[in-house]
């Protein structure tokens, strides 16, 4: 994936989380969370089910007022999001309720008219609908009624309705469930293709570790409403020391050696040295899978451990709430 570049000249990332902190009622769901994501940059967002995902997205999208902490988005606080802001985010969510008697392209055409007053010389808004049919390959299906389709290209459809208007930033919710993998093929290369050449910040919320392995620049893991790592899938593997394992045969017979520590060349040298006839070798490092397994563990037993000294309200841990926030967490309805 291409080296994201800011789309305006600037530096300015196109997400900035600092010390964020959501409350409910004596619940702390999101405890002193921080994170960026540049221009052009395909984030994913990992943890298991109750981690503070949704809430997170739901603030970064305007949905939800915060308890502390400070948010950008595009530049702008999500909580005094306009229109003009609105129509530069794209929200692809699990599912989303419609008319199941629109057909397909009357459906796009009409909820495509209501970007076109937010044109701007740099993003010409909304999407063409015939090329939006094309790229997310429902042409063929065009004049079917929504009810019509099948779960896979009512997915794709879903997707479409998220990018639309031409969005420069793009908050995907599992976008692949139902997908089979030719369909789930083509909407990974229209991930890219937002990413690469339309210089779209894409952040990703998946079940799917390999999907994320392959997507996203980069991947955090939030867990119990801390973010527990952040970095590629092949940094976080380094971070975690993971091995590998050596597979290689000899004599037709087939062995297998688990490095736990370090780089495995030394023990892939020091085999070939001593048994000249290896064939097949073959070096497997930790998968995306075992290295977010291992850091959930780590993060839950550690959290565990010292539990009894985490703190009672934001400006005790992770710096301090906003500018303009409440220092005292406000109690917000689910």
């Amino acid at each position: 994936m291409t080296e994201p570049q800011a789309s305006d000249g600037t530096a300015d990332p196109a997400i900035d989380v600092r010390d964020l902190w959501m409350r409910y009622g004596t619940k702390d769901v999101l405890t002193g969370v921080s994170f960026t994501a540049q221009r052009g940059e395909v984030l994913a967002l990992l943890g298991p089910n109750g981690a503070g995902k949704s809430t997170t997205i739901e603030i970064l999208e305007g949905f939800r007022t915060r308890s502390a902490g400070e948010v950008s988005v595009l530049g702008q606080d999500p909580l005094h999001g306009d229109e003009a802001w609105r129509a530069r985010l794209g929200v692809v969510l699990q599912s989303w309720r419609d008319h199941g008697r629109w057909r397909v392209r009357e459906l796009l055409g009409y909820l495509a008219r209501f970007y076109v007053p937010f044109s701007t010389p740099e993003v010409q808004r909304p999407w063409d609908v015939d090329e939006l049919l094309r790229t997310v390959g429902l042409t063929e299906h065009a004049n079917l009624k929504i009810k019509a389709l099948s779960g896979g290209q009512r997915r794709r459809l879903d997707v479409a309705i998220g990018i639309v208007g031409r969005p420069e930033l793009v908050f995907l919710d599992e976008p692949t469930a139902g997908f089979d993998p030719h369909a789930r093929r083509e909407f990974h290369d229209l991930v890219h293709r937002l990413a690469d050449f339309d210089n779209t910040t894409i952040l990703l919320t998946t079940h799917d570790l390999d999907e994320a392995e392959k997507l996203a620049d980069r991947i955090l893991i939030l867990d119990k409403g801390s973010i527990v790592a952040n970095g590629s899938a092949e940094a976080l593997a380094r971070q975690m020391a993971q091995g590998a394992e050596v597979r290689w045969t000899i004599a037709g017979e087939r062995h297998v050696h688990a490095v736990t520590e370090g780089d495995p060349t030394g023990f892939v040298r020091g085999l070939l040295a001593r048994e000249p006839d290896v064939v097949d070798l073959e070096v497997r490092h930790a998968s995306l899978e075992d290295t977010y397994m291992a850091l959930v563990h780590r993060a839950e037993t550690g959290q565990a451990e010292s539990g009894g000294d985490r703190p009672e309200t934001p400006g005790q841990a992770g710096g301090t709430p906003a500018e303009g926030a409440s220092s005292e967490i406000e109690e917000v309805r689910s």
